[in-house]
């Protein structure tokens, strides 16, 4: 008998735990929703989305509404993140330094940490603006490699983080992760991006509207010298260059990475 599993030794993940965790995030995004929701959704035959359903009906994690066919989460997905308070306190700290932002330039902006080999949207103010072609939820993720927050996140974190990045990158190897292998073999882009403070990401191929919004990023740096986050804003791609960009918001949205993280240390998130 063999002493270990050979797609655990090539680093290949096991496609049903993959596919299981993907119909949490699909149905925790978007439902209650039926299950031919479920299966175009997260791209799953209808035999598999079905079976995956029950599996997690079975163990809890989803329930079927009453009277309908449609299926929810239920209170038992918490527990998956059961000691990740960190960008709760985050979140606390730095939403009315947001609103400010946009009261005061009209573009939103929002709060990212990392996930993995994303950018995960913690919050954001584009409820607050009418600059914006959609309001992103919390929960919306960002390839690292293809957003301005997860440049400056990438440019910004230890070298032990950036490395987790990187495993995390040739274990998937796909297009968004053969790019952020590009991006870290070029170290004068990230030197640039410190020596900066910001980076830019024009035209966002992976948002909701690809091509049509830009964005300009700054970390947030606790006292203990880690980033926290990014805080970043968003605005239409015609409405300016990334010069233009970085000209007119580069100091507003460093300021605001700097009282969040004054705030973030005040409540005990350091």
């Amino acid at each position: 008998m063999p002493n270990s599993t050979p797609d655990l030794d090539r680093g290949i993940p096991i496609r049903a735990i993959s596919r299981g965790l993907t119909v949490i995030q699909t149905i925790n995004r978007l439902g209650p929703i039926s299950m031919m929701q479920i299966s175009r959704e997260a791209s799953l035959p209808y035999p598999t989305a079905s079976r995956i359903v029950q599996s997690l009906v079975h163990e809890g994690f989803l329930e079927r509404e009453l009277g309908s066919k449609r299926y929810r989460v239920t209170g038992l997905v918490q527990t998956l993140s059961t000691g990740y308070q960190a960008a709760d306190r985050l979140v606390t700290a730095s939403r009315r330094h947001l609103e400010k932002v946009t009261d005061e330039v009209g573009w939103p902006v929002s709060l990212a940490t990392r996930v993995g080999t994303s950018m995960m949207v913690r919050t954001s103010t584009h409820g607050q603006s009418s600059l914006t072609f959609n309001n992103y939820y919390a929960g919306f993720t960002l390839p690292i490699s293809g957003c301005a927050s997860g440049k400056v996140y990438l440019a910004y974190c230890d070298e032990q983080e950036r490395e987790a990045i990187i495993d995390g990158w040739k274990i998937a190897d796909n297009e968004t992760s053969r790019v952020g292998l590009t991006l870290v073999q070029d170290s004068g882009l990230l030197e640039s991006v410190r020596d900066q403070g910001y980076a830019v990401n024009t035209r966002n191929a992976y948002s909701s509207d690809a091509g049509k919004t830009s964005a300009i990023a700054v970390p947030i740096i606790r006292r203990s010298g880690k980033i926290a986050g990014t805080v970043s804003l968003i605005y239409f791609a015609t409405a300016m260059g990334a010069k233009e960009a970085a000209e007119k918001f580069h100091a507003l949205l460093g300021q605001t990475a700097k009282d969040i993280s004054d705030e973030l240390a005040f409540i005990g998130g350091l």
